[in-house]
């Protein structure tokens, strides 16, 4: 499991909420899958279990996961999570075009850049 990059700046643990939901989202991971337990995660990515625990705090408190006592953490992956990642890309694309139309991109400069990947044209 690449849950880790040790070269990334961002904390380890925003590292694993983030590869989880990717995971959770892209239906790798199933509704009610059981996660690994803090104890087994901690082990394999060499990490403190407080940053996996920390981890699994964030993904319940957004939730992407749950709680069941004596039994572990699982997998909540409904409809309603992918739709709210979706309007948030949306949102956040929506941002970004504004910032580049106060700046004087046009939308055709935009789409331009987007499609040939930024490449300087000779």
């Amino acid at each position: 499991m690449n849950l880790v990059n040790f070269q990334d700046s961002r904390p380890i643990y925003e590292q694993i909420v983030e590869n989880f939901k990717i995971q959770i989202l892209k239906g790798v991971l199933q509704d009610g899958d059981q996660m690994p337990s803090v104890r087994s995660l901690a082990v394999e990515l060499s990490a403190n279990p407080n940053t996996i625990q920390k981890a699994y705090i964030e993904l319940e408190r957004q939730g992407y996961i749950y709680t069941v006592k004596g039994k572990g953490n699982f997998v909540r992956a409904d409809q309603s999570l992918k739709e709210a990642k979706k309007n948030q890309i949306i949102a956040d694309i929506k941002a970004l075009m504004e910032e580049a139309f106060d700046i004087g991109f046009t939308k055709e400069e935009i789409l331009e850049k987007i499609v040939d990947g930024g490449k300087a044209h000779d």
